[in-house]
């Protein structure tokens, strides 16, 4: 945001920071979105939408449509649909999720630490110095969520199936994943992402993990700030 600012746009961000208990799924992700862009009457908007993010933004052009909004972005989007089902054999199967509710249940401290310390910044890769620093934000952020709403965040980031959403799109998209994505796996996310969207523009960074908005910075700035002012 700060790199988008800095470059002539209004960045804004939301957040949920009232924690409600019900609603934390996509319906309600994408319609509280469209409530600040309404309120802020806002036109010619650019969605970029990380991980969830990325689902929340694709529910929304399919909850709202497109009226307000000139291009999106979907950085290692948990589109089209990340359960294992028949019809999407590539996805991942349901126990690594219950698998996260289990570990949210009984220590969701460690549970952000191990994700952050491992598979999320693809510190557990031979020859990746981890750092610290991001592996301390990326717990602070989740401590800091409501212990109901990052819970349930887990069944709607996972099973919420948005192969229909994007049928929906009919502005230019820009998709970045990294290939070594151990959270979002690129051959079950990216690729069918891409077909889906007519308008698509795929950008897979090699070696990238799924936090690569951190672990690759200035490349995916300069890439959204491209593709912005295309």
């Amino acid at each position: 945001m700060l790199h988008f600012a800095n470059n002539g746009f209004r960045a804004i961000a939301h957040d949920r920071s009232s924690q409600p208990w019900d609603g934390n799924d996509m319906d309600h992700y994408a319609d509280g979105l469209a409530e600040l862009i309404e309120h802020l009457d806002l036109t010619d908007v650019i969605l970029f939408g990380f991980s969830t993010g990325g689902g929340e933004v694709a529910r929304y052009i399919a909850r709202h449509g497109t009226a307000r909004v000139a291009k999106a972005g979907l950085i290692c989007a948990v589109t089209p649909l990340m359960l294992k089902s028949p019809s999407n054999p590539q996805g991942t199967p349901i126990e690594v999720f219950d698998g996260m509710r289990a570990d949210s249940i009984a220590n969701r401290s460690q549970l952000y630490l191990d994700l952050a310390s491992g598979p999320f910044f693809g510190f557990n890769r031979a020859g990746v110095e981890p750092s610290q620093g991001l592996i301390n934000s990326f717990w602070m952020q989740g401590v800091m969520g409501g212990h109901k709403n990052t819970f349930d965040s887990i069944k709607a980031f996972s099973e919420t199936d948005f192969r229909d959403d994007l049928t929906h799109f009919d502005i230019p998209t820009l998709i970045i994943h990294g290939s070594d994505d151990q959270i979002v796996p690129v051959q079950a996310s990216v690729l069918p992402s891409s077909y889906l969207i007519p308008q698509s523009e795929l950008l897979i960074y090699p070696s990238a993990p799924h936090g690569l908005t951190d672990t690759h910075k200035q490349r995916v700035n300069t890439d959204m700030l491209a593709f912005a002012q295309s």
